[in-house]
């Protein structure tokens, strides 16, 4: 028996006892003729302590112990002269009998410790290092605990939990596929899937009307911090449902995973915002409704006194930064930078101060007091506000208030993340249209149906067919979406004309699919969660890296093993390959 008890479970009630612990050296601590040393595993922290008028031999191999060497030791509970609160075992120490060592390690090239001294890349290259410190630990049982959690309410659901195929067949339409070569079939290719998508609308059709998998999935995108090549979704299909239907049941699931994982009840129901007023009053699709600060739209309100900015502008936008009256001049230079950076593409920063002594703005040359004070009236601001206003081409203009609401969130502390606002957005647009390919595109997927109100303008007017599908928001992050699905093969096919396709390229892509349709196709619908991000959203966190136990670098790179790496010529030539070198 290599241990009695793990490092993080005894107690001052276990005083007395002779235990056994194993684990990896924290930290060694000497002071004056005592000798600390800091045990490790997974459970916590355990500290050794040892007298140097011990047995010689055993203080000996305590003082050739270094930081993360891998020991057994043998000892008894004692309470701690001095307690450390900190830590669950805080109250009791083991005073050393024997000390093993398992390994020794080589001096690790960063600290393992909740603040450690190492660089992104460094720890991503040494991840079973970094894998030992305790946030990675405590982000990783999160996981665990919410994997869990998802598994107990869907099977109380009646959901099957059903794998579905890596190796798909390659669909163009969406993200990029990650293309897998076929050794028996030369000249033909796999492709991992992008999510189970045809898959579980087969299974509907099958007749297992509550289908979910925890599932990875795969895309060959450009990369952020809450993007990774592979990553996993809680996927998710019900037949005989209507919209409603998988909203209620969903948001049964995210109240589960609050009350169970976090010791939050939400009570009420979820707010539900169309697109287009998420769009109008925060700028983007997936709005954090945390702290207010609305977007006002006053295009109307300001043209037409010689200010060439606004009566050239296809949209004028304010929001209102409540309290930031005495912002000062060189404040007010700061956000105006920061707005024109090229992330955001704002050309400037109008701002209105509301300052108890009178009005004062960017652009009091064009507009008297009055006017600046019917400009305040429309947006809601109170004497002590701040208005912030941008001008330009809508979509860039509306892009840009987002970012600056979001930031004045940040820099007035509206945005803490103990705080949880979960919310549905509905009433997305059905098509989204390409300018360069002179085409639309499905602003979800293909299968995704219209709204029934909707459904005369598909081919007469598809800009305005709203799609039947929903997202689900949680402060600002885009955590799920979904929709009913098409099950008429009659719109089916009205769909893909609309989209460009030829019946034969329809039938060559989704054939498989189109004929399932045929044989009796029940109404159904779906949604697929992200799981890396609902579990970096529940641990306070904007990256989703360490979440995932081995997740890539921002260039799509595992730097620990070196991959993507070559493969050599005999591989290559068995799958039929030949590399083009460079000139």
């Amino acid at each position: 028996m290599y241990r009695t008890h793990n490092c993080g479970e005894l107690r001052i009630q276990d005083k007395g006892k002779k235990v056994k612990l194993a684990g990896w050296v924290q930290k060694i601590r000497k002071l004056g003729g005592m000798t600390f040393v800091d045990l490790r595993d997974r459970y916590g922290i355990t500290q050794l302590t040892i007298d140097e008028k011990a047995d010689r031999q055993l203080v000996q191999t305590v003082e050739s112990l270094g930081r993360e060497f891998v020991i057994q030791i043998t000892g008894d509970v004692a309470e701690r002269m001095s307690k450390n609160p900190k830590i669950a075992t805080g109250e009791i120490e083991i005073i050393l009998e024997n000390v093993k060592i398992l390994n020794a390690s080589e001096l690790p090239p960063f600290t393992i410790e909740d603040d450690t001294d190492g660089g992104d890349e460094l720890r991503m290259k040494f991840r079973y290092l970094d894998l030992r410190r305790t946030p990675l630990r405590q982000a990783l049982e999160l996981r665990h605990t919410m994997a869990h959690e998802v598994r107990k309410y869907m099977d109380s659901q009646k959901f099957l939990e059903i794998e579905t195929p890596y190796l798909i067949k390659s669909t163009p339409e969406g993200a990029r596929d990650f293309i897998v070569p076929s050794r028996i079939h030369p000249g033909e290719f796999y492709a991992l899937p992008q999510s189970p998508q045809t898959f579980k609308q087969i299974l509907m059709v099958a007749g297992y009307d509550r289908y979910f998998q925890i599932v990875r999935c795969f895309r060959d995108e450009d990369l952020r911090a809450d993007r990774q090549p592979e990553f996993t979704q809680i996927d998710c299909e019900m037949s005989f449902v209507e919209q409603n239907d998988i909203l209620q049941t969903f948001e049964g699931l995210a109240k589960h995973l609050f009350k169970t994982v976090l010791g939050i009840d939400f009570t009420e129901d979820f707010p539900r915002m169309s697109y287009n007023d998420a769009m109008n009053f925060y700028g983007c699709d997936k709005p954090d409704i945390r702290f207010d600060m609305k977007i006002t739209d006053i295009t109307d309100s300001v043209k037409g006194n010689g200010f060439s900015v606004f009566d050239s502008a296809a949209c004028i936008g304010a929001i209102v930064a409540g309290k930031c009256a005495e912002y000062t001049r060189k404040q007010l230079d700061e956000l105006t930078d920061w707005v024109k950076r090229p992330q955001i593409g704002a050309k400037g920063l109008i701002y209105i101060k509301l300052n108890n002594d009178g009005i004062k703005s960017s652009v009091d040359k064009f507009y008297n007091s009055d006017e600046l004070q019917a400009i305040a009236d429309k947006t809601g601001a109170k004497t002590g506000d701040l208005i912030l206003i941008l001008a330009g081409e809508r979509k860039i203009t509306l892009a840009g208030l987002c970012a600056l609401r979001l930031e004045m969130g940040n820099r007035l502390n509206l945005r803490n993340d103990k705080i949880f606002k979960p919310l549905w957005v509905i009433d997305f647009p059905l098509f989204e249209y390409d300018e360069e390919t002179k085409r639309y595109y499905a602003m979800h997927h293909p299968f995704t149906s219209p709204v029934p109100e909707d459904l005369h303008k598909l081919e007469s007017n598809p800009a305005d067919v709203r799609a039947n599908a929903y997202d689900f928001v949680v402060n600002g992050v885009e955590i799920g979406g979904g929709s009913i699905r098409i099950h008429d093969s009659q719109i089916q096919r009205t769909m893909f004309k609309v989209l460009g396709f030829t019946p034969e390229e329809a039938e060559k892509q989704f054939g498989f699919i189109i004929n399932a349709f045929r044989y009796g196709a029940p109404p159904h619908g779906g949604i697929a969660f992200g799981f890396d991000r609902w579990c970096a959203i529940f641990g306070g966190s904007d990256s989703i890296r360490d979440y995932i136990a081995f997740p890539k670098n921002n260039s799509g790179k595992d730097v620990m093993i070196d991959s993507p790496s070559t493969v050599n010529s005999e591989q290559l030539e068995e799958l039929g390959i030949k590399l083009i070198s460079k000139i």
